[in-house]
């Protein structure tokens, strides 16, 4: 019998890898010799880099970055195993973790710390990028990004202009011809999992800009900028941003990406299951295990869970998912190929308990499913 587990980090308490390795326990109290493959996910989120740098091998790095308002940071991205591929979260050299809620100012956060991030890595000598681009501060349509790279970004004096993305209603020109040259010789594949375009009601200003501490004026002042913004990418750089699904995500940088960058939007899950090969451990596997620290309604979305238990079920391969806890709406996940769900919060405990204890309960809890499987021979290996 051979068992693919393949959880996503229990958010707060248990990374990816952990959380695998006591799926494995418990399986293997219950049948010893099982073949087992631990194939630790994300979702393009947090965890995503700790995720992609467990499983291949790799390591951290540690670089000092221009944080969203412009003070320094220390950001750290990923160098994955294969010695070709980074993982970078812009959340971590622009994201709203980085500041107290009285600092954010969608209107002059910039991205430029990524582009720093990517320089760095370009440096080491990295040619693929895996972008997450969640939970970001900035609405700049990754200008900030571009201008790091050497992209010039000019007004109609001929002068840079300023950072952050109220400042892009001045820019009169684009000049691309500067970027570092080492960017066009690489690929960037970018984790996107919204759909809302650059612009408009549903864009990025309108949308996330009031969550990044944009005022209703503050919006209507993002969408001109980065409507004009578009009109000049259009025009300068020949391709058209301003109605691209996922343009809009992360304050507009999806559209940025792919301006500059040549970037690919993808759900971030699929991206990171073909890092992982998850596809091809599939291959002979009788039973999946799955998991991240909450299954609710939400999990449907594009969560790593639904993405394993999608492939899974285009192979015929039944899928069980342990979680920390199940919430709202939970069954909606048996639509999606997921067959049953237990959480691992199996008596009365503190939230502070079952972040402490999460090892123990998730092999303890795999354990029992995996006897309940047993008892019921759902398995022909049985």
């Amino acid at each position: 019998m051979k068992i693919v587990i393949a959880p996503q980090a229990f958010k707060g308490s248990i990374s990816a890898l952990g959380a695998a390795r006591a799926m494995e326990d418990g399986v293997r109290r219950v049948i010893p010799d099982v073949e087992t493959v631990l194939v630790p996910i994300a979702d393009g989120g947090d965890g995503t880099l700790e995720t992609m740098v467990e499983v291949s091998g790799g390591r951290v790095e540690t670089t000092k970055v221009t944080g969203p308002m412009g003070k320094k940071v220390e950001a750290e991205w990923g160098a994955m195993g294969d010695g070709r591929t980074a993982v970078i979260e812009m959340a971590r050299t622009s994201g709203l973790a980085l500041l107290d809620r009285d600092k954010l100012d969608a209107r002059k956060a910039t991205t430029y710390g990524l582009g720093e991030a990517i320089l760095a890595a370009l440096e080491d000598g990295y040619r693929r990028f895996i972008i997450g681009i969640g939970g970001s501060a900035t609405n700049d349509a990754g200008a900030g990004m571009a201008q790091a790279l050497g992209v010039r970004l000019l007004n109609a004096s001929k002068a840079e202009v300023g950072r952050g993305g109220a400042a892009l209603a001045k820019l009169d020109r684009i000049d691309a011809a500067g970027i570092d040259p080492r960017a066009r010789e690489s690929t960037f594949e970018v984790a996107c999992d919204v759909s809302n375009p650059l612009c408009g009601p549903e864009g990025a200003s309108a949308v996330y800009g009031p969550q990044k501490g944009a005022t209703p004026d503050h919006v209507r002042e993002l969408d001109r900028a980065l409507r004009h913004f578009a009109h000049v990418v259009r025009r300068d750089v020949d391709i058209e941003i301003n109605h691209m699904p996922g343009g809009g995500a992360a304050g507009g940088l999806g559209a940025g990406m792919v301006a500059f960058l040549g970037g690919r939007l993808r759900p971030g899950v699929d991206i990171v299951m073909e890092a992982v090969g998850l596809e091809t451990q599939l291959e002979g596997a009788d039973l999946v295990l799955t998991g991240e620290g909450q299954i609710d309604f939400q999990t449907v979305f594009s969560k790593a869970p639904i993405g394993v238990s999608r492939l899974a079920r285009n192979r015929g391969i039944p899928v069980v998912a342990i979680c920390g806890s199940l919430g709202n709406d939970y069954r909606k996940v048996h639509e999606q190929g997921i067959d049953a769900a237990f959480s691992i919060t199996t008596e009365p405990m503190s939230l502070d308990d079952a972040l402490v204890r999460a090892d123990r309960l998730i092999a303890t809890t795999t354990e029992e499913a995996m006897r309940a499987l047993r008892a019921g021979s759902q398995l022909e290996s049985f």
